[in-house]
């Protein structure tokens, strides 16, 4: 990882405690904190204001760690009412706010934690921003068992599917990476894949996107 990505990692994780505290961060409150390299810089930074943080749900047992060992309390999901805010990263991203997840295999808790979320704001860095979804493989979140029924079905929709061998999901499940798919219609798309049964997430956040986009490029930050 360079120095010139982690540097605009540092500066949209920052951007992103801003607008939390802008947006109106209320003393106390519970917020959901995802998965992955830009979301460690942002709980580095919300060290600094962990006494304002009631609590977090956490998207993973990584992160999890992360938030208790800066003083933060996390809580299970089935104890909180609602979040106010949800912070997670993404592995692509659109300016409609479509996003690909699950390069860090959490992406089935994420998108409930989302779901939960009063504002989903997204960070990235530039690099993640791109015209049309799909570059990236698209991670899927199936049960063990129907791995391979999954993945037949998959080449119906033009992509190749990869088992990530050797990964187990924090919910004892496999991943299949999709690539070679053009994703013109992200929710349309995320809709028919939730059909095929076996899949338990798949890693398109287009039905629920982003409320906003923190994008960190050389010159400063983008909001989407």
């Amino acid at each position: 990882m360079s120095v010139e990505s982690d540097a605009k990692k540092q500066r949209v994780a920052q951007a992103a405690l801003a607008h939390l505290l802008a947006s109106g961060l209320e003393p106390g409150a519970i917020i959901g904190v995802g998965t992955g390299s830009t979301v460690n810089f942002f709980i580095d930074v919300l060290a600094s204001v962990h006494e304002r943080i009631g609590a977090a749900v956490s998207s993973s047992n990584a992160t999890t760690a992360r938030l208790q060992a800066i003083g933060i309390k996390v809580l299970d999901l089935n104890d909180v009412e609602g979040l106010q805010f949800y912070v997670d990263g993404a592995d692509e991203a659109t300016r409609s706010r479509h996003l690909i997840k699950g390069g860090g295999a959490a992406l089935t808790r994420e998108k409930i934690v989302t779901s939960a979320a009063s504002q989903f704001i997204c960070i990235v860095d530039d690099g993640k921003v791109v015209e049309h979804l799909g570059k990236f493989p698209l991670p899927i979140e199936v049960i063990p068992m129907a791995r391979s029924l999954v993945a037949r079905e998959l080449l119906a929709f033009g992509g190749r599917p990869v088992w990530r061998q050797g990964v187990v999901t924090d919910n004892g499940n496999h991943i299949l990476d999709v690539h070679d798919l053009v994703i013109m219609e992200p929710p349309a798309l995320e809709q028919q894949l939730n059909q095929i049964p076996g899949i338990v997430t798949v890693g398109l956040f287009a039905q629920r996107g982003a409320d906003v986009l923190l994008i960190a490029r050389d010159d400063g930050i983008e909001v989407v």
